[in-house]
């Protein structure tokens, strides 16, 4: 381990802001592309989020949810394996992705939605009165 990593081996997340998505350990190519339907470009940005509001982002863009995806993505920004999720730690992780399952299909994107009434407030755009129409 050098001065300049984690004890995962893993860089601090300074160092991935403008290193795309797929230099995060266990992603690759593809994490790219599908991190960008979402808008996130690079890997500070992932390590800024976190593994569950990145994966959120993810589900809300239309990726399909994958229990290895999303522990994958976990054990990666801690610089680990993906393989290295076992027991109780693998259990825990689950009932995460679990629930950010639910929420995507409950249509639980409420930062995305609160980003979209802002802006279209913003341009003057109103709901419309209950009962009008």
């Amino acid at each position: 381990m050098t001065a300049d990593e984690t004890e995962h081996g893993e860089r601090p997340a300074s160092d991935h802001a403008s290193r795309p998505v797929s230099s995060i350990r266990n992603l690759g190519p593809a994490a790219d592309a599908a991190f960008a339907r979402a808008g996130i470009r690079s890997a500070g940005e992932v390590h800024a989020l976190g593994p569950d509001k990145a994966y959120a982002r993810l589900l809300a863009s239309g990726t399909k949810p994958h229990f290895i995806g999303y522990y994958a993505l976990v054990m990666g920004l801690q610089g680990r394996p993906w393989n290295d999720c076992r027991g109780a730690e693998k259990a825990a992780l689950r009932k995460r992705f679990d629930a950010l399952k639910a929420a995507a299909a409950a249509g639980g994107n409420d930062e995305g939605r609160a980003r979209l009434d802002a802006a279209l407030d913003e341009i003057g755009v109103v709901a419309p009165k209950k009962g009008a129409g």
